[in-house]
């Protein structure tokens, strides 16, 4: 009966000393801690030319002419793209720079859709919202519709002209 009532002693002690986990704290206090990380919109974009054709000045407009931008951004995010309006434009109209004395210009639109359909702009009414991203994984591509118009009396040469995309987040 002695070596019971020890056994029993003994094990009671243990449990004291010993908590459910094996680990030797008779005691213990717990709190939880909060893991938190925010996620930052982030984009990139990536731009391809818009080379129109050769030009034929006393012919008809060259139009249809396409470039592309390229957004990658956070999923869940909406940002909008806008495009400037050119490093040579006359007021709201965009101009490539050129020709044999490099003094003329060719007058030239870009569009989200087609020809004659909304312009591209950089003011809040011209960008192009593409839609909420459904993967920060899937670049996004956006098509850029150029378009001459004719006829526009320009010498002989080459014209360029640079825009800037920018994608706001």
């Amino acid at each position: 009966m002695k070596l019971t009532k020890l056994f029993l002693l003994l094990a009671s002690t243990s449990a004291l000393v010993v908590s459910s986990d094996g680990s030797a704290l008779a005691d213990a206090s717990k709190n939880d801690l909060l893991v938190k990380v925010t996620v930052k919109t982030t984009c990139t974009i990536d731009a391809q030319n818009v080379l129109f054709p050769a030009y034929d000045p006393t012919g008809s407009a060259v139009t249809n002419t396409s470039g592309s931008v390229t957004i990658t951004c956070s999923k869940g995010s909406a940002p909008p793209i806008g495009i400037s309006l050119s490093a040579n434009a006359n007021g709201t109209q965009r101009r490539m720079k050129g020709g044999a004395g490099g003094t003329d210009y060719i007058n030239y639109d870009l569009y989200q859709d087609s020809v004659g359909g909304k312009p591209w702009g950089d003011t809040l009414a011209t960008r192009l919202t593409p839609g909420v991203s459904t993967s920060a994984l899937t670049p996004k591509t956006i098509l850029i519709v150029g378009n001459i118009p004719a006829p526009q009396d320009v010498s002989v040469g080459d014209y360029l002209d640079t825009v800037t995309a920018t994608v706001y987040f």
